[in-house]
C-alpha cells in the first residue's frame, strides 16, 4: 500500500514541483537572491505573510521586500529599531501591521548579530538525534520575539501554545530542503526533522487520505500528517507539500480525479 501510495505522490511531485508553478507561490521572491543571508531574511518575510488569496500575498510580499534595498541583509544590518518602525509604518497585510514585520525584522537583526545567521540559530538549538524540529522552534520563535517587549506579534506563533505554525514550517522547508522549488539554504538541518506546513488545502487533503482524522489545524496534527508521510519518505516527510498545497489551491477536476485515484489505492 505504501508502495502505491509513494508512486502516486512521486507522480504529483513531478508534475507540480517545478520552477515555473512556484512563480505563483511566495518562495519565488527568494529566487531573486544569491546570498544566503538575503535569502533568510527575505524567506522569513515572505512566509510570515503566507496567509490569505496568493494575490494578495505576493503583493504584499513584493511590498515588503521594496523596503529592503540594495538588498535585504544590507538593510537589516544598518537599520535602527527606528529605521524599521519607519520603513514599515504604512504596510498592513490582512490583519499584520507593520509593527508586527519591524518587530520580527528587529528581532531578526538581534539573532543575526548574537549568532552570525539565522540558521546559526536554529541549528544550535536543535539535536541531530531529534525525531523533529520542534524542540529548537520554541527557542528560535522566543528569540526573534525578544524585539517585540512582550507584546504579541502574530507573525511569530508560539509551538507550545499548540499553533501548527504553518508559515515557520513552510520558511524551514524553503531553507532546510533542496530542490527545484526549495532553495537548501541550510545545510545543518536533515530534512527529516521538518514537519509539514499544515495549511487549509494540506489539511483538508491529508483528512480525505486519512491520514489524520483530526478536524483542527494544530501542532497535533501537523505532526501526525509528517509522521504518515515519513512512512513514505522517512528522509523526507514533506516533499510533497508544495505539489499538494497548489493541487489544492487549483481543485477541481485534478483535485478530484487525485482522491479518486488515491482512495481506490488504499
Amino acid at each position: 500500500m505504501l508502495f502505491l501510495q509513494k508512486q502516486l505522490l512521486d507522480d504529483l511531485y513531478v508534475r507540480y514541483n517545478r520552477r515555473e508553478i512556484a512563480q505563483e507561490d511566495p518562495v519565488r521572491f527568494l529566487y531573486s537572491y544569491d546570498d544566503a543571508r538575503d535569502r533568510e531574511i527575505v524567506g522569513l518575510v515572505a512566509s510570515s505573510l503566507a496567509l490569505g488569496n496568493i494575490r494578495q500575498i505576493l503583493a504584499s510580499v513584493a511590498s515588503a521586500v521594496r523596503q529592503m534595498k540594495p538588498s535585504p541583509a544590507h538593510f537589516l544590518d544598518h537599520a535602527s529599531h527606528h529605521d524599521l518602525r519607519q520603513a514599515f509604518a504604512g504596510f498592513k497585510h490582512r490583519f499584520i501591521k507593520g509593527e508586527e514585520v519591524s518587530s520580527m525584522l528587529a528581532g531578526a537583526k538581534r539573532v543575526i548579530g548574537e549568532w552570525g545567521s539565522l540558521g546559526a540559530c536554529f541549528a544550535a538549538h536543535l539535536r541531530s538525534d531529534e525525531a523533529t524540529i520542534l524542540p529548537a522552534l520554541v527557542p528560535f520563535v522566543n528569540e526573534l520575539r525578544s524585539a517585540s517587549n512582550g507584546r504579541q506579534n502574530r507573525l511569530l506563533p508560539l509551538p507550545e501554545k499548540g499553533s501548527a505554525c504553518k508559515r515557520l514550517n513552510l520558511f524551514l522547508r524553503w531553507m532546510v530542503r533542496r530542490d527545484e522549488v526549495d532553495l537548501g539554504v541550510w545545510d545543518n538541518i536533515r530534512p527529516a526533522q521538518l514537519i509539514i506546513p499544515l495549511d487549509t488545502h494540506v489539511h483538508r487533503i491529508s483528512r480525505m487520505l486519512r491520514l489524520t482524522r483530526r478536524k483542527q489545524a494544530d501542532m497535533r496534527t501537523a505532526l501526525e500528517i509528517t509522521a504518515a508521510f515519513r512512512k513514505i519518505v522517512p528522509d523526507d516527510p514533506v516533499r510533497y507539500d508544495f505539489a499538494l498545497a497548489h493541487l489544492g489551491i487549483g481543485g477541481g477536476e485534478n483535485l478530484n480525479m487525485f482522491l479518486s485515484y488515491a482512495r481506490g489505492r488504499r
